[in-house]
């Protein structure tokens, strides 16, 4: 009797495992469905697409490692341009942007919140709109004629004899194009900063004081960030993905892929350049998963900064 009922226990129990686990099945079913298509299966074709020649017209074919090894050997370019080009402003960008969101929702934090919200809404806008004020005001700040308005005004000072061109001199075009990320750069990340700075618990605070905090740089570095590491994972996240896939800004202020003398042309651009002009997309997609391994490589540094340690 004993062992009929301890037997039935033992199924009564692993049919609840078993309908607790397809229930969890159903639950996780849209966001594999969602993975699945638009991350995984796109990112698996990459990897085997980067692994032929293909030139949109004739059917894939296999050739290896083929494009790795014309990356690394033959694409002058790419060690002389466009690899420094990413890596010089994804590291002033990623970390700039980073640092600058991070004291920005700080600062609006300790505000009142209507004019905390109209502030917080016009540095924000600059992420969502990027490439139309790219267009239209900072192409026209940089305009290399008289009627560009930094043009105009060093001629009108006699600082310079003639206009610069400030957009297709290698001279100034990746600079103009960090300062105009680092302008924009105030995304979702930004958001999520300013939400858990504001969210964090006063009486916290008021803990750190009582065992001897002493001001408010203390209170950064020994409340505020332990406080909000999952924003600050996201953050660096974002703008770690941010940097290293902002492609536009140079196509946009030069009006050119690939800019003058590749000298704003980040991967991305190169990507492009290869997969939409000159239809060689086996290599194309061999270039995408290099960015795809640098940044993951990225973000895995970020994981072991920001992440719960176990």
């Amino acid at each position: 009797m004993r062992r009929t009922v301890t037997r039935g226990g033992k199924l009564r129990k692993a049919g609840q495992t078993a309908s607790d686990g397809l229930a969890a099945l159903w639950l996780l079913l849209p966001y594999g469905t969602l993975f699945s298509l638009f991350i995984a299966v796109p990112v698996a074709m990459s990897i085997g697409l980067s692994l032929t020649y293909f030139n949109v017209i004739q059917a894939p074919e296999f050739s290896g490692f083929g494009n790795y090894i014309t990356m690394l050997t033959q694409d002058d370019v790419f060690f002389k341009n466009i690899l420094p080009n990413t890596i010089q402003f994804a590291l002033i960008v990623g970390p700039g942007g980073y640092v600058l969101s991070f004291l920005l929702a700080w600062t609006l934090a300790q505000i009142q919140p209507a004019p905390r919200t109209v502030i917080a809404l016009a540095l924000y806008t600059p992420s969502m709109a990027g490439g139309v004020f790219i267009s239209i005001i900072w192409r026209t700040l940089f305009s290399g004629n008289q009627n560009g308005y930094i043009n105009a005004l060093l001629l009108q000072h006699n600082l310079i004899e003639k206009p610069l061109q400030f957009l297709q001199e290698p001279a100034y075009l990746l600079n103009i194009m960090i300062f105009v990320a680092l302008w924009s750069s105030m995304g979702i990340g930004f958001l999520a900063m300013l939400a858990g700075i504001l969210n964090v618990n006063d009486e916290i605070y008021e803990a750190a004081y009582i065992d001897g905090l002493r001001n408010r740089f203390q209170e950064i570095i020994y409340v505020t960030i332990p406080s909000l590491k999952p924003q600050m994972l996201f953050g660096a996240v974002m703008a770690i993905v941010g940097a290293f896939n902002n492609g536009t800004i140079g196509v946009a202020l030069s009006g050119a892929n690939p800019t003058p003398q590749y000298s704003g042309s980040l991967i991305l651009n190169h990507i492009e350049d290869y997969a939409f002009q000159r239809y060689e997309m086996g290599y194309a997609a061999a270039l995408s998963v290099a960015l795809l391994g640098i940044v993951w490589l990225f973000s895995k540094i970020a994981y072991k900064l920001f992440g719960e340690k176990e």
